[in-house]
């Protein structure tokens, strides 16, 4: 309701004089529906209230017309006619001035416009069910049309209806179970409980590895493995007496519990190894832009132009996932898990979580507001996550190379847990934490105001991340081909022409190797990789690992000479889980950089625990590779009777194992034509 005009009426025809001689002072109002009019003594208390406030609207009226014009439009009338009384008859609240019908065409928008705002619940539940039922619509379709197609959408679904689920069942069941769960938390049932589920474990995995190892015994010597690497961490444990093992066990479990999800059950196999086909079908759309940019005879040979614009493209998706809240919402739940389960607190259990998907000078950006009151044990915490992972975005990179994409998943998602574990058994907690309430820590959505400015923030952030790749690359690259040319000069002296840094790496960690469960003719490359993970960096590493990978495909043979030529199966599993993180040399600089600007007053405390820290993240790494290593079993035999016997046109690593086994032990079901095929592609001694 809007004042238009304040006055006094004196002898103004069609108005009765109730109280005399004297004028009444009237105010014409407009309403949505009339011109009003207020005695005097109606219109008192209203006058002296809005008087001040009549001279502001007016004020703002004579400086922007077009205000007072849209509100005049929402009546259906011109600013023209908004005082005409004695057009519109006998009496002021008849005065209705015809309204113009140019103006009058718009006022149903405006109306309609004015009963949505008024009933915006209303209208979000009508347009969200509308939307709702349209796309259950289409999702019925597109599944009875061909559900293989449709398999994505029905998963994504699935997932979507499973967490509003969640976020309802939370809501209306929470408070309640909480209230019966809290009481078995503090008394001796509770810690009873807990023993009885320890030892049920204990004796669970015992019993598991006995009848699981049986038929392949290497999977015992990754367990030795797991044994001997927590060994040598709680030798070198900061406080010995202050270990909490409620946080080792757990963490161990959960990561044990993920890695039997992921390889050993046939729905999380396949869900994994479905999702990174995905991942790889949905990076592959960066050869449009980079085509567009560079050519595409570039991207298809240069190693600059075809792998680098996925961190890109990557960081881009990233940078909007979190500005919708997706990636936070996924933080929170992986870091309530493990704070649930661990016992630890909120901001150490968050950055870890977020190492998941970004790096290790991002995540702590997570907890930045609390880093400077964090105890040491909790910094100790941050840096070894960071170490014990990857990001995301050089995650689509590494997939590009050829490395197993359902490997780098899993690998990434269970170093998580087991970093918090060994991180506590390293450096346990002696200090008070400011930080063990059970209210999480708070998370934003980034600077972005709206979807495209995240888009186009994360791709302009990701220029720094490539160019410090690409110089990496090339200042290490060139820096090993000096040490390599500089040992095999000194060794020539000497009469070891062959000495290089991968030789040496090959002997100094081959001890290593094995006990992460690889057999031994293959420890000596899988011994290389992680010496030029830890001295150089893990992008030159995978990239090697991807050219072993891509010779094994090819059916290489397997030696030549005295060099293998690639590794079995088993070993490029175990190796890349080994590889999975940024615990290099080179790494120190870019944590202690990224935290020292976060909090400058802790540069003494981050300077004194980043070489623990550096080396329980390459534990952590080496860990997650044992407990893959005791899960592994082969997939996917190949039918050698069927292959040999049918046209062959090129070679693989199927047709060499089958190859292989015809030459070792040669069979009648082989037909002298599928020998001759073999002896075209490798060579026997039943070839001559």
């Amino acid at each position: 309701m809007r004042i238009v005009k304040t006055g006094f009426l004196e002898e103004e025809p069609g108005l009765k004089r109730e109280d005399g001689p004297k004028c009444k002072q009237v105010k014409v109002i407009l309403s949505p529906w009339k011109y009003t009019l207020l005695s005097r003594h109606e219109s008192n208390s209203f006058t002296t209230n809005t008087r001040s406030d009549t001279w502001k609207t007016r004020h703002q009226n004579q400086e922007s017309p077009s205000r007072s014009h849209l509100w005049l439009m929402e009546e259906g009338r011109t600013p023209g006619n908004v005082l005409s009384p004695a057009e519109g008859g006998d009496s002021w609240t008849e005065a209705r001035p015809e309204p113009f019908s140019g103006w009058r065409s718009l006022s149903p928008a405006l109306r309609a416009r004015r009963f949505c705002r008024e009933h915006a619940p209303l209208c979000r539940w009508i347009c969200t069910g509308l939307l709702c039922a349209a796309f259950a619509a289409f999702l019925l379709i597109a599944s009875l049309l061909d559900f293989q197609r449709a398999l994505a959408l029905f998963v994504l679904t699935c997932v979507g209806l499973t967490v509003l689920a969640h976020g309802l069942l939370k809501r209306l069941l929470g408070p309640p179970l909480r209230r019966c769960v809290e009481p078995l938390g503090r008394d001796r049932l509770g810690l009873w409980f807990e023993r009885g589920l320890a030892l049920a474990a204990c004796l669970g995995l015992v019993l598991w590895l006995v009848l699981d190892t049986s038929q392949r015994p290497e999977q015992l010597v990754s367990f030795a493995g797991i044994c001997v690497f927590v060994s040598l961490l709680f030798a070198c444990s900061k406080h010995h007496r202050a270990v909490s093992w409620r946080a080792v066990s757990w963490g161990l479990g959960l990561q044990f519990a993920l890695g039997l999800f992921v390889i050993r059950t046939e729905p999380g196999f396949i869900a994994f190894r479905w999702m990174g086909n995905q991942i790889q079908i949905f990076l592959s759309y960066t050869d449009v832009g980079s085509s567009f940019v560079f050519g595409e005879a570039m991207v298809r040979g240069v190693f600059a132009f075809q792998v680098l614009p996925i961190v890109i493209f990557f960081s881009c998706v990233m940078s909007m996932l979190y500005h919708v809240g997706l990636m936070q919402w996924v933080i929170q739940k992986i870091s309530w898990l493990m704070q649930a389960t661990m016992g630890t607190t909120a901001t150490e259990t968050l950055s870890v979580a977020g190492n998941i998907f970004v790096s290790q000078t991002e995540a702590p950006l997570l907890i930045r507001p609390y880093l400077a009151d964090m105890t040491l044990s909790e910094i100790h915490a941050v840096m070894t996550g960071g170490y014990a992972t990857i990001a995301g975005s050089l995650l689509g990179a590494y997939i590009s190379f050829g490395i197993d994409a359902a490997s780098l998943i899993a690998a990434s998602v269970m170093a998580a847990p087991c970093a918090l574990a060994l991180s506590k058994l390293v450096y346990p907690e002696v200090e008070e934490s400011k930080f063990k309430g059970t209210e999480g820590v708070k998370l934003t959505a980034g600077d972005a105001q709206n979807l495209l400015e995240a888009a186009s923030s994360g791709a302009a952030i990701s220029v720094k991340l490539v160019g410090n790749i690409g110089a990496n690359l090339i200042a290490f690259l060139a820096l090993l081909a000096f040490v390599n040319a500089a040992l095999s000069w000194l060794g020539a002296m000497v009469g070891a022409q062959e000495l290089s840094f991968q030789l040496i790496c090959s002997y100094a960690l081959r001890p290593v190797a094995f006990l992460m469960g690889v057999a031994w003719e293959d420890c000596p490359v899988v011994a290389e990789l992680l010496g030029t993970k830890l001295f150089l960096n893990e992008f030159v590493a995978y990239q090697e690992l991807a050219q072993y990978k891509q010779r094994r495909l090819a059916g290489a043979e397997e030696w030549v000479g005295t060099k293998k030529q690639w590794i079995s199966v088993r070993a490029e599993i175990l190796t890349t889980f080994a590889l999975c993180g940024f615990a290099n040399f080179s790494s120190i600089g870019i944590m202690l950089g990224g935290l020292t600007s976060m909090a400058p007053q802790r540069k003494s405390d981050f300077s004194q625990i980043v070489l623990r820290a550096l080396c329980t993240g390459t534990c952590v790494s080496l860990v997650n590779a044992c407990v893959a290593g005791i899960l592994y079993v082969p997939r996917g035999a190949a039918d050698c009777m069927t292959l040999l016997n049918t046209t062959i046109g090129s070679s693989s690593f199927e047709v060499y194992q089958c190859c292989r086994e015809a030459f070792q032990s040669p069979s009648p079901a082989v037909s002298q034509e599928a020998l001759d095929v073999c002896c075209r592609f490798y060579n026997d001694t039943i070839c001559v």
